[in-house]
């Protein structure tokens, strides 16, 4: 089992550890750091890991905190912060994973899948198509999802601190190689986005291959449909603090409320007369 958390000193852990013989715990005396990085502040920490269709371990790290990431860990490549990082966990330790895009690189870190992200808060791998979706949380005005091909080598440049959304965030906002987002949404909609997964289940027809994700300021939960590089938007409902999603074996989506610490179960008729997302029971996970 593989775990990142924030240590009592406000750094980022990634830790592993083994099940005991019954497999139904981990053991706390199994635990082994694999990677640790520094946080100048206590926010913007990341919040994701998972692994990638090609078997390796991906985490999200946040910009390192405060506001406009003054310490400009987005763009600085030395710096794990602000990034997507790709890790090999196949033997005792994590190394850089192969085929990552500045693998051995003077003053660059190995680890680096992705920069340019100022929040990622939650992103998930389409489990059909392999596509790895990114959802950045904005500054002063935009929200952002990122989306990058099953195909990609990997080096995509999202933007930030340059830019925010699509638009300028420096006012130099000097030109380069930035990879724009195919979804944004203003502060009138919400101001904290949380990512979630593209919908492979069966229960929902009608949702079928739509990315559903949302904010968690307004509790608005969305489906986007994808549909080249302009992705358009539709309210399925709206819960307390949607935190974080959940996909299970059959592709069925689940969001947890923070501020009540319930799991709701996306269901049959979302979207329509106000129904779709419910408390989990039954029986389903909870």
């Amino acid at each position: 089992m593989f775990v990142h958390y924030t240590d009592r000193n406000g750094d980022t852990v990634l830790a592993r550890y083994i099940a005991t013989a019954d497999g139904r715990r981990a053991d706390p005396g199994s635990a082994k750091t694999l990677f640790t990085a520094q946080q100048p502040y206590p926010n913007h920490n990341g919040g994701q890991l998972a692994f990638g269709p090609d078997g390796f371990l991906y985490l999200g790290l946040g910009d390192g905190g405060s506001g406009g990431d003054p310490q400009n860990h987005g763009q600085n490549l030395a710096s794990p912060l602000g990034k997507i990082l790709r890790f090999d966990v196949r033997g005792a330790d994590a190394k850089p994973a192969p085929g990552n895009p500045f693998l051995n690189r003077q003053g660059v870190n190995p680890n680096i899948w992705a920069y340019g992200l100022r929040n990622p808060w939650r992103f998930s791998f389409d489990r059909q198509t392999g596509d790895l979706i990114i959802a950045d949380v904005g500054q002063n005005a935009f929200e952002e999802i990122d989306w990058q091909p099953r195909s990609s080598k990997g080096g995509e440049n999202y933007g930030w601190r340059v830019r925010e959304g699509r638009q300028c965030f420096e006012e130099s906002c000097r030109a380069g190689s930035y990879v724009e987002p195919v979804l944004v949404y203003g502060r009138q909609e919400g101001q904290s986005v949380t990512g979630g997964y593209v919908y492979r289940g069966s229960a929902i027809p009608a949702l079928k291959g739509q990315y559903v994700f949302a904010d968690f300021a307004s509790g608005t939960v969305w489906a986007a449909r994808m549909t080249g590089r302009n992705w358009t938007k539709s309210v399925l409902g709206r819960v307390s603090g949607p935190s974080t999603f959940g996909e299970d074996e059959r592709g069925e989506l689940y969001v947890a409320e923070y501020s009540s610490g319930r799991i709701l179960k996306l269901t049959r008729g979302v979207g329509e007369e106000g129904r779709g997302v419910e408390p989990s029971r039954g029986g389903e996970p909870s």
